[in-house]
């Protein structure tokens, strides 16, 4: 009677073809770690050598990543981020939005206002897609995309 009333799930793919998948041989990629930023290439180089036996580390020992970037930027006394406000002398319209430049295929803003601190901070999404408008003010940004490549091609 519970057979007639459960329905069994196919299996996505079969077990032989599962054990092939688990047994293919994918390439690593080696881990280094960069001492500054002109041994950055990709993401790899970007893992710290962590703390030497019976040490507490430092930052830059421990970190990864963007924090990692940000520390050899640092050190080398160049701000790999950008920190500087957007263009708040104008109001951005449809014709003429204020442009905001992003690696990524978004980007979060926020809009003070025209002039500078007219109203509390409103956050806006733009993307490559569509521009954002604030709905306090009226002002348009739109997102200039820098990335290397399709915004659209997702691999997961």
């Amino acid at each position: 009677m519970l057979r007639q009333t459960l329905k069994l799930a196919k299996p996505a793919r079969l077990f032989s073809t599962s054990v092939v998948a688990r047994n293919a041989k994918t390439p690593t990629k080696e881990f280094k770690t960069a001492k500054n930023l002109s041994e950055v290439h990709d993401k790899y180089d970007l893992v710290g050598p962590g703390a030497k036996k019976g040490e507490v580390p430092t930052d830059l020992e421990q970190a990864t990543g963007l924090e990692r970037f940000e520390l050899l930027g640092k050190l080398e006394g160049v701000e790999v981020f950008e920190n500087k406000p957007l263009d708040a002398s104008r109001k951005g319209t449809l014709q003429h939005p204020i442009v905001v430049d992003s690696y990524d295929p978004y980007r979060y803003i926020g809009c003070t206002g025209s002039p500078a601190g007219s109203h509390i901070v409103m956050w806006l999404k733009p993307s490559v897609d569509k521009v954002a408008r604030c709905w306090e003010c009226g002002s348009v940004y739109k997102l200039n995309y820098l990335g290397t490549e399709d915004p659209h091609k997702h691999d997961h």
